[in-house]
């Protein structure tokens, strides 16, 4: 027996979520229609306010509903520091990691050519525009450790390297509380080749 069309169309709607395949979006389709019904508009209502009053910040691109998000605009970030991620959800972890006190720029993806994914869509020109006007002296590179993060690192690495700052990766290696034995390798070469004198 089949779903009524409203029924499948809410659940082919779900599936636009990530990680969300047919049998998820089934179970939380009927969940909402079964059990849930006012958290469900409470869902559409937020879900339509957000998305018509979402956008980027015009400074770091993060996600907000303000011209420019609360942490470009706070005066305790240092300008002349500027940490590059890949998404929102990035600045949100090295937000609540600590321990820098700069400004961030959100590139919302990575260099994909495969994808259709250039230095355009990633607001390149846009950094190094705030790169020049905010007279940053160093860029730190945070994209993720895979081939497309690496790529894009290096072209944003070499699209700076005329103007006057300092461009810096995260360093990779062995996680606080790992064993060597449950390493994989490449991280262990990174590792291995990052590796820091102990201090005296």
């Amino acid at each position: 027996m089949a779903f009524s069309p409203l029924v499948e169309e809410l659940i082919t709607a779900l599936r636009c979520l990530p990680g969300v395949g047919p049998k998820s979006a089934q179970r939380m389709a009927l969940h909402l229609l079964e059990r849930e019904r006012e958290g469900g508009f409470r869902l559409a209502e937020i879900l339509e306010r957000a998305l018509e009053h979402v956008g980027q910040c015009q400074e770091c691109r993060t996600l907000t509903e303000e011209p420019v998000c609360s942490l470009c605009r706070s005066e305790r970030c240092n300008s002349e520091l500027l940490c590059v991620v890949e998404t929102p959800a990035d600045q949100i972890a090295m937000e609540q990691a600590g321990g820098f006190d700069g400004r961030y720029f959100v590139l919302t993806g990575h260099l994909s050519p495969i994808d259709g994914i250039g230095p355009d869509a990633l607001g390149l020109d846009h950094l190094e525009a705030k790169v020049r006007r905010d007279l940053v002296k160093e860029v730190i590179l945070a994209t993720n450790p895979t081939v497309e993060g690496e790529a894009t690192a290096h072209y944003i690495s070499e699209m700076l390297q005329h103007l006057p700052v300092t461009v810096t990766r995260l360093a990779h290696g062995i996680p606080v509380g790992g064993e060597l034995e449950y390493i994989d390798g490449g991280t262990l070469s990174r590792a291995m080749a990052g590796r820091l004198p102990m201090a005296k």
